[in-house]
């Protein structure tokens, strides 16, 4: 069966739209389109965020054009950075004008689904690799905090050029993982950001560090097909979406 997703983006993003048909492409009883509309963003800053989400309820009649079953809002960022509770304000926002439009498609936003994934894998202490200047990451860790989730410790990577996350690479966030405090720590968010790359290091980083490893990709994959009512078990994209059966070592 296909299904169409919808994904909300900032113009200058380009990883959300690499790793998610990456990972969906696995799932052994579906298909998948991606769909995406453009928020006009560069700099990862408090006033390009807000900039940005202005864009919103235009990107959102866009994207409902291309009739996806399932619409996320793939900038965790500029969730996080607002009051505790923005991403189901928002999600709750964008569902409403949908309905406007008789569009039936569901609403999920990566900073839900990062929250949801950590959730679903009952982690109660966690540690953030984040690509952003300390003062968003601090948001983001305050966001996080505010749902009931211990931050451990965490790491801002303090790149503010958007372009600059989307080249990252995966060397310098393994290494920043492992400078990061992991006692008692229940799971690992590689990438605390839909646009800094972190696929091709979920399972190494499982093995290395011995605990589950997610990113914004993979919670944002499980989320989808959650929304979807498909089976969440994807190979070779760590512990989230390999099914309760499986044991990291």
């Amino acid at each position: 069966m296909h299904h169409r997703i919808g994904l909300i983006v900032p113009s200058s993003n380009v990883t959300v739209e690499t790793e998610l048909p990456a990972l969906l492409r696995r799932h052994p009883e579906a298909e998948f389109s991606f769909h995406s509309s453009r928020m006009r963003m560069s700099a990862v800053t408090p006033a390009g965020l807000a900039a940005m989400n202005v864009q919103r309820e235009r990107c959102v009649v866009e994207v409902a054009d291309a009739a996806p079953g399932v619409i996320l809002y793939a900038c965790l960022v500029a969730l996080m950075a607002g009051e505790h509770g923005e991403h189901r304000l928002v999600e709750s926002l964008v569902a409403e004008q949908l309905a406007t439009g008789e569009s039936p498609a569901r609403v999920r936003s990566s900073a839900g689904a990062l929250l949801n994934g950590l959730r679903a894998l009952g982690a109660r202490r966690v540690a953030l690799v984040t690509p952003y200047m300390r003062p968003l990451a601090e948001k983001v860790v305050g966001y996080v905090a505010a749902e009931g989730l211990e931050v451990q410790d965490f790491v801002a990577l303090g790149v503010e050029d958007n372009h600059a996350v989307g080249c990252i690479p995966g060397d310098r966030v393994l290494t920043a993982a492992r400078g990061l405090d992991l006692t008692d720590v229940d799971a690992l968010v590689l990438s605390a950001c839909v646009q800094m790359p972190s696929l091709a290091l979920i399972e190494e980083a499982e093995q290395t560090f011995g605990l589950p490893v997610l990113s914004a990709a993979t919670a944002g994959a499980f989320t989808i097909l959650q929304a979807l009512d498909l089976p969440t078990e994807l190979p070779a994209a760590g512990s989230l979406l390999a099914g309760s059966r499986r044991a990291v070592v």
